[in-house]
Order: C-alpha cells, then structure tokens, then sequence
C-alpha cells in the first residue's frame, strides 16, 4: 500500500481553520490551518516562540484563540477548557507532565477521575474504589505494553521514561482518540526515549491521532507521517514525511525556505 493511499483511508478527525492568538502586541497564532487523521502521527516543528505550545493550547482547551474554528468529525466545537477537551477524547502530555510526585501509579492515572462506590441510601456519596482502579490501572499499562513496577510505587520514585510512560498511560486511557505530546523525549535518555517512542507507535497501531511536538528532527523523521512547520505563528508547510529530509526540514524551520 502506498503513502498517499494509507493516508487517503485515514479518517480525518480533527481540523483547525484560522486560528488567531495574540498576546497584546505580540501575534502568536496568525491564521493557522491543520488536520489531523486517526491512527496518523503528525511532528509539529518550528523554532522557539513559532507557536506550537499556543497552536496546541488551543486545541485542547487550555488558551482560548482570538478568532477561527476548531471540527471535529466534521462538526465545529467550542472547547474552552481541558474538560472540554477531553469529553472529546483529547488527552494532552504537557511537558510538565503534571504527574503528582508524592501519589502512586494508580492514583496518577486517575486522577480527578477517581472511581468510586455509592452507599446505598446515600445516592450522593460514595467511597473511593481502589481495588477497581488497581485493576483498570493494570489492564491500561498491559494494553499498552508499559512495564512499570508495582502500580502502588510512588511516582517520585520513578525514572524519567517511567513517569512519561504514567502520562501517555494516563492520556491513552482516557482520550482514546487523539494524544497531544509536547516534547515527550526531551531530556530523557536513549532507552527512556526508546520507551517513549515504542509507545508513540503503539498509539497509531490502535489508530489513535497523535499530535507530537518535537525538537529532534531525528525522531520526527522516524515515527511522524507527516510534518507540519510553524515559523513567527505562521504554517509554512504541510508535507508528508516521504517528502522531507533533514536538512529540508532545519532549512524550513530557520527561514532559509520558506516554502517546500
């Protein structure tokens, strides 16, 4: 099967028409177009302050943009916050991560979406469902091939490829759909990024979108479908991975091109 033809059958999940930000004088977002299709890996690439960090905001409910529409399946959405965002099975991995040090796996990857037991007569309250959440947790990291410790560990006690595996595993079981990552290997070493990157291909397996920025040209060109550049909040290009190289890729980014 060809590229052209595989990307042909991709269902096209989300679209971004025009999207605007600015903060005050500073045009972070100037009418930016993208699309993203299940089971695709999309490399989102650009400078530092070309935009990709706000384009992403955007997307899943943390920065609200000035002007332009968001679809998905087809149907113009508002999503004005991460909640939002995740009713329609977006799921973000921040670079922060945003992973509680002091709580374990299992609470990680619930957390504040616990799950709980009512008492009867009480329709309101309910007791947290830890031996559930143990199981779920388990069946989430199998799916997935995350071989973690014990799930009960603390996730400080974690390395980093493990933490960012607690966060994909967080992201995968509750979006389903379509996975934001904003440089989910950086600082992270050979193996760990080897762990992260497994992971990445196993969510287009599953044919789950995932939307990857990176800095590292090297990794773009190994796991993403296509690549889409931003330069000073513009897009100023949208290619197929088939068509890049290295050095397309680094002379697209810094201006030296400025179309392909």
């Amino acid at each position: 099967m060809t590229e052209a033809t595989t990307v042909a059958e991709m269902k096209l999940i989300l679209e971004a028409k025009n999207i605007t930000k600015a903060y005050g004088s500073v045009q972070a977002l100037q009418g930016v177009n993208i699309a993203l299709r299940a089971g695709e890996v999309l490399g989102l690439i650009g400078d530092n302050g070309a935009g990709k960090s706000t384009l992403v905001g955007c997307l899943a409910g943390s920065t609200t943009p000035d002007s332009g529409e968001i679809l998905i399946d087809g149907k113009i959405v508002s999503i004005n916050n991460p909640e939002a965002a995740r009713s329609m099975g977006i799921e973000t991995v921040f670079q922060d991560l945003a992973l509680v040090n002091e709580l374990d796996i299992t609470s990680n990857l619930f957390l504040n979406r616990e799950r709980t037991r009512k008492i009867r007569g009480f329709p309101l309250f309910g007791w947290m469902d830890r031996k559930r959440m143990l199981r779920e947790a388990k069946e989430i990291l199998d799916e997935l091939h995350i071989s973690l410790p014990d799930p009960n560990q603390i996730v400080g006690t974690l390395s980093g490829g493990q933490r960012q595996a607690v966060a994909v595993g967080r992201a995968v079981g509750w979006g389903q759909r379509i996975v934001f990552m904003d440089e989910p290997t950086a600082a992270l070493g050979v193996e760990q990024t080897k762990m992260v990157e497994d992971l990445i291909r196993r969510l287009k397996e599953r044919g789950i979108a995932v939307l990857l920025i990176s800095h590292s040209m090297q990794e773009v060109m190994e796991l993403c479908d296509r690549v889409v550049v931003l330069r000073q909040g513009r897009k100023t290009a949208d290619l197929p991975i088939g068509e890049c190289d290295l050095e397309l890729l680094v002379a697209l980014i810094t201006g030296a091109r400025t179309s392909a």
